[in-house]
């Protein structure tokens, strides 16, 4: 991947080298580069993303439906040798180039019914979704009308792109992409934080669940390192299990045999891709609690 261009740099450049740079931003239309090159220069990388926003709002509406148009199908077999390398990326990232032929088939008549009624693909930013969730928005998003469906795809254009564009660029006033998730664990016995806890995530799906990070607590009680971070967080529901049985029994603690919480489960429920979800987990043996923290 190439380094990303200074806010300074795409300012002072040509408008044919701007366009260059930034063309694939917005998929299979480099016109928008075109046209926000016109209104330069931006005092901030937020600023250049909503100039290039501003030009699909501002486009003639066929210029605007054929750029709705210009999006691939999710899941779709016959579509993928047109996916451009972010699309694929996007998709990939979520399983949707490899379904199974259930779930192939569920997009498929989803993807049927959504082109019949709208005219255009259905667009939703993947890296900001499980596919649990994308099924649900899919679903939801049938009931809209035209109008509202048009305004429900733009707004996720700008959420793809916005994640696109500060892979691109870099300087003052960074759109704000990423989300967090983090833990902390307290020994209500003691009072103190507990070290050595041994903590899985899970994301937990209609069919399946699946392991996304192992960690362990350290001296503080927390992990080194956020349980995700560096990239949104995907709307979906998760579980977190703290193997707290193994951690009193090390400790010495008064316990039965075998310990009446082994391991305690949370499970919990992401809304907010960029946001922060601190899940702290207050333990004894006998006893939890939980909130959402920050």
């Amino acid at each position: 991947m190439t380094a990303p261009f200074s806010l300074e740099r795409l300012n002072a450049m040509s408008a044919r080298d701007f366009a260059a740079a930034l063309g694939d931003v917005f998929e299979h239309a480099d016109w928008v580069a075109d046209a926000a090159a016109r209104s330069r220069p931006y005092p901030s990388v937020a600023a250049l993303h909503e100039g290039m926003l501003r030009a699909v709002r501002e486009a003639p509406a066929d210029r605007q439906l054929a750029f709705l148009r210009g999006h691939p199908e999710l899941g779709s077999k016959v579509a993928r040798a047109d996916l451009t390398r972010d699309s694929q990326s996007e998709q990939g990232s979520l399983g949707l180039d490899r379904l199974g032929e259930e779930e192939f088939a569920r997009f498929s008549r989803l993807n049927a019914a959504y082109r019949d009624k709208f005219g255009f693909p259905f667009i939703i930013c993947v890296r900001r979704h499980t596919r649990d969730s994308i099924l649900r928005q899919f679903e939801r998003r049938l009931a809209n009308d035209i109008a509202a469906e048009r305004g429900a795809a733009l707004e996720e254009i700008g959420h793809i792109t916005r994640l696109r564009l500060v892979a691109k660029a870099e300087g003052p006033g960074m759109p704000k992409t990423e989300g967090r998730l983090s833990t902390h664990v307290l020994d209500n016995v003691t009072g103190k934080p507990a070290p050595g806890v041994k903590i899985a995530l899970y994301e937990i799906g209609a069919s399946a669940r699946g392991l996304l990070a192992e960690a362990a607590t350290n001296a503080d009680g927390r992990t080194d390192a956020p349980l995700i971070g560096g990239s949104p967080l995907r709307i979906g529901t998760y579980e977190l299990q703290f193997h707290v049985g193994d951690y009193f029994a090390a400790t010495g603690a008064r316990t039965a045999e075998p310990p009446f919480l082994a391991i305690v489960p949370i499970r919990f429920s992401i809304a907010e891709p960029e946001g922060h979800y601190h899940v702290p987990l207050l333990v004894t043996p006998w006893s939890y609690s939980t909130y959402r923290g920050s």
